[in-house]
């Protein structure tokens, strides 16, 4: 995610706390539909939370954590591999993947999508009971509209 950055975060535009946590919703329903193999995902709900710096009444960001467990374990591997392949062609740009640092050398990819302002890291937990993949998704800063404030949840 490139522009407006300060800090890092770029500016996802205006909109209330409600709207952008809608459009999150979608994001991460995308999302699970790229995943491409039979599971159930969480029922998590987005949140919202502050932009590093800045005013917490007027600016604010929203994430979103959730995980996918497939019905079959072995099918982990092709839906970990089904986002690395389907992200890209849906405007999503990896900019990491790989094993992190982590005991297990679990498998994370990280994307970012610069026209829709959020960026998602998945890991693949294969050693879990049960396997899954752990998705979080978050926004870069709104702004809320004038006369507005932040609706904190």
């Amino acid at each position: 995610m490139t522009d407006d950055k300060s800090d890092g975060v770029p500016s996802a535009g205006t909109s209330t706390s409600r709207d952008a946590t809608d459009t999150m919703k979608k994001v991460s329903s995308g999302i699970y539909d790229l995943i491409g193999v039979k599971g159930k995902a969480s029922e998590n709900l987005p949140g919202v939370t502050g932009c590093s710096g800045k005013d917490t009444k007027t600016y604010f960001r929203i994430f979103h954590p959730w995980s996918f467990t497939p019905a079959s374990a072995s099918d982990l591997d092709e839906a970990m591999e089904r986002l690395k392949r389907e992200l890209p062609k849906h405007g999503w740009e990896i900019v990491e993947y790989g094993p992190n640092n982590s005991k297990n050398r679990s498998i994370t990819l990280t994307a970012d999508n610069d026209k829709k302002k959020v960026s998602v890291n998945v890991i693949k937990m294969a050693k879990s009971d049960p396997p899954m993949l752990s998705l979080d998704l978050v926004s870069g800063c709104y702004k809320v509209p004038d006369g507005e404030e932040v609706e904190h949840y």
